[in-house]
């Protein structure tokens, strides 16, 4: 069998933030926690960032309406490209989901990058009364809603105007309005298992692979088995005439520019080493199913750089995300945003510009502080 071709490295580089709605003083109308969300992706244009996406939670107090929040963050960064990673489509209606897209895509001048997903497993129960009951199989349910949602952004005609439709004369196709003319092509899947990765390529639509996911299979690391999912992405997506596609796949990584770093990282790095432990047992879980994550490296940024261009993952992937962690001081955050845009990145994009060969930094780890 021909072995897929492999770029050299991600042409893109983003970050994947938690943002919360906390920090309401009594009486008062803003959000400390929302403002500080603003802030950190104007901070990261002026790093120079490509992308920058929000993680989106229900029922938390993190970021449950991500598409208002990115409009007002892409007016603060107003070169940067902004998205969702992921939106869970099992709460959700297509046809208002591709109305809120398209808007939100209008405001920032074609920016969006809509990614969205089933969400976790055996976590219904707790939003059916916010959100109603997933009808049927939730896996069926994902998937007419997915195709929902791409063919009201391809413009299907969902009705006809009768007589008593306001502003449109009777016969008059409808679509869901307004249309945003390239949003469709900035839709990615986060997938999982082999069956949504092909089903992505086949839609013609992105690909997003994150630092955790189901289970591998015995004897391959966790980097192997989405370096596999990648190329049977790619395969569907070139079957269904669609080209290579697009991956995005998002690494935790902590680099150390001071002493006083690996103290403020302390707790990033043992939840690490317990996850890494209950996945070689088999006791990680994803919403109740078994789990695998990838390592969380704190070292010298070059290398952390090291150890993520040794990533045969990453090597097939079109974008690298930087997972910021939750839980943590907004200072904290603001330190692994920068230190990995002016000591990482850099190595990362010559690497993508052909001026880092394989004995630059491709399987070299060093010193690199990984659990696991």
């Amino acid at each position: 069998m021909t072995r897929p071709a492999e770029p050299a490295a991600p042409r893109s580089i983003g970050f994947l933030a938690f943002v919360d709605h906390t920090g309401i003083a009594p009486g008062g109308v803003r959000s400390r926690g929302l403002d500080d969300g603003v802030d950190l992706f104007a901070r990261a244009e002026s790093l120079g960032y490509d992308v920058g996406y929000v993680r989106h939670r229900h029922l938390q107090d993190y970021l449950s309406a991500p598409l208002p929040f990115l409009v007002a963050a892409g007016l603060a960064a107003p070169s940067l490209r902004v998205g969702t990673s992921l939106i869970p489509l099992r709460f959700e209606n297509a046809g208002r989901l591709a109305e809120e897209a398209a808007t939100t895509d209008l405001l920032l001048g074609g920016r969006l990058e809509l990614g969205v997903g089933s969400g976790y497993a055996q976590q219904d129960a707790v939003n059916e009364r916010a959100f109603g009951a997933v009808p049927g199989a939730i896996r069926e349910h994902v998937d007419r809603t997915l195709a929902d949602l791409l063919s009201f952004l391809d413009g299907e005609m969902v009705a006809t105007a009768d007589e008593l439709f306001e502003t449109e004369e009777a016969g008059t196709p409808l679509r869901i309005r307004p249309q945003a003319p390239t949003l469709r092509s900035r839709v990615a899947y986060g997938a999982g298992s082999e069956r949504s990765a092909r089903a992505a390529g086949s839609a013609g639509i992105g690909l997003q692979v994150s630092t955790l996911q189901p289970a591998v299979e015995p004897g391959q690391s966790f980097e192997e088995a989405q370096r596999d999912l990648i190329r049977a992405y790619r395969a569907a997506s070139r079957e269904a005439g669609h080209g290579e596609g697009r991956v995005t796949a998002s690494r935790q990584v902590l680099p150390v520019t001071d002493p006083a770093d690996l103290e403020a990282f302390e707790a990033l790095i043992e939840r690490d080493r317990q996850r890494q432990q209950a996945m070689h047992s088999g006791s990680a879980l994803i919403g109740g199913r078994p789990a695998a994550f990838g390592r969380v490296v704190a070292d010298a940024p070059e290398t952390v750089a090291a150890f993520l261009a040794a990533d045969v993952a990453l090597a097939e992937a079109d974008e690298i995300v930087l997972a910021l962690p939750y839980g943590h001081p907004i200072g904290t955050v603001r330190r692994i945003l920068e230190a990995f845009a002016t000591g990482v990145a850099p190595h990362l994009r010559r690497a993508a510009d052909g001026d880092e060969g394989a004995g630059g930094t491709n399987g070299r780890t060093g010193g690199v502080r990984a659990m696991g």
